[in-house]
């Protein structure tokens, strides 16, 4: 039995990828590695992983006393990781960049601890970009991150995904949600939600109901259901009634809300990338404009460019904007198949197979 610190914290761009690995590594010693305060405690907690907890914050982007606090919490962050790895002797570690996955694989490379990173976006990140040389090996999301990584062992695998997303059926999806079998839209802006995307859906939704028959899922995040009902009292009175509605403050499972969808407005993280194009949808990306790297442009511009998808600037998303989107896909049956086929044509449902099995190897 082998023995691995696994690490990436802060959204769910990096959480996810790391528990499906860290599920996958089943017989296996896994302690996981992040700061408490954030959601990969809550996470790894459910899943029963052994967690190891570091105090680390994202780096602030500007020169000036912030920054030398930070550049202090990191050295203690990787003193302390360097504590764990003499204790818990780990075989390796696996990271899937962030901030909260510096400190550990800076403590494994000062250790030498064989250490594999795993980076999600099409334009890696500084820590992916900062520790690549010293890698055994990495994994990324998209075919153009390996040209900006100074490790020759990279490899496109995609993104970890579920098991769900290769078996469940777009039909029974929709039964397990209680909708019927017709034409849905999914409207999320992560688990804390997006208010440009809330605010543009809110009005629309009585119209797309009525005019369209359209089926629609909408995560509003948790810290904006409230505000979303209430506009929603004020704009349409009668959502409550409305069969076609689905309205909730966040969805413990994605795959079966995905894949129920044919059509998605999403913010454009890797993970919902991926997980989006796993369910054969047609995306409509409002990137987050404060992105790190501004990532989640990058990657909507990916997809975009392969037709296999489009995107909506931030600032530039309202009611009429999206409406006329959503209904010139559901008019135009041909584009709609196109995105579909295009993104699921981008689908990679081996990556977490692939990841896992290079990891075993650098042991």
């Amino acid at each position: 039995m082998a023995r691995f610190f696994i690490t990436g914290g802060g959204t769910g761009g990096h959480i996810y990828p790391a528990v499906a690995v860290a599920e996958a590594l089943e017989g296996d010693d896994i302690f996981y590695i992040g700061n408490p305060k954030n959601l990969e405690y809550e996470i790894a907690a459910k899943k029963g992983f052994k967690f190891l907890g570091i105090n680390i914050h994202g780096m602030p982007r500007k020169i000036g006393f912030s920054l030398i606090k930070w550049m202090f919490e990191l050295a203690f962050a990787t003193a302390k990781c360097c504590f764990y790895i003499l204790k818990y002797r780990p075989d390796a570690v696996f990271g899937t960049g962030g901030y909260v996955s510096a400190p550990v694989l800076i403590a494994a490379k000062v250790l030498n601890i064989p250490y594999m990173m795993h980076d999600c976006d099409a334009c890696p990140g500084l820590v992916t970009r900062g520790m690549a040389k010293g890698a055994e090996c990495i994994s990324v999301a998209f075919e153009n991150a390996c040209k900006v990584l100074d490790n020759p062992n990279c490899s496109v695998n995609g993104n970890p995904i579920r098991p769900g997303f290769k078996t469940l059926s777009k039909e029974d999806a929709r039964k397990d949600l209680g909708l019927k079998n017709k034409l849905t839209l999914c409207v999320t802006g992560g688990s804390q939600g997006a208010q440009s995307i809330n605010n543009a859906v809110s009005e629309i939704l009585m119209k797309l109901s009525k005019n369209y028959d359209l089926q629609i899922i909408f995560q509003t995040g948790r810290k904006n259901f409230e505000n979303v009902i209430g506009r929603l009292k004020n704009i349409y009175p009668e959502y409550e009634s409305d069969k076609n509605l689905l309205i909730r403050p966040y969805f413990e499972d994605m795959v079966t809300v995905l894949k129920a969808s044919d059509i998605a407005v999403s913010r454009s993280g890797s993970l919902s990338i991926s997980e989006i194009c796993a369910s054969s949808i047609a995306p409509i990306f409002v990137p987050y404009p404060y992105a790190a790297a501004d990532h989640q442009r990058k990657n909507a511009r990916y997809l975009a460019d392969k037709d296999a998808g489009l995107y909506i600037e931030d600032d530039c998303i309202n009611a009429d904007v999206l409406y006329e989107i959503i209904s010139s896909l559901i008019n135009d049956k041909e584009k709609l198949s196109k995105l579909q086929q295009n993104s699921f044509a981008l689908a990679k449902f081996d990556g977490l197979e692939k990841i896992v099995s290079r990891l075993r190897e650098i042991i």
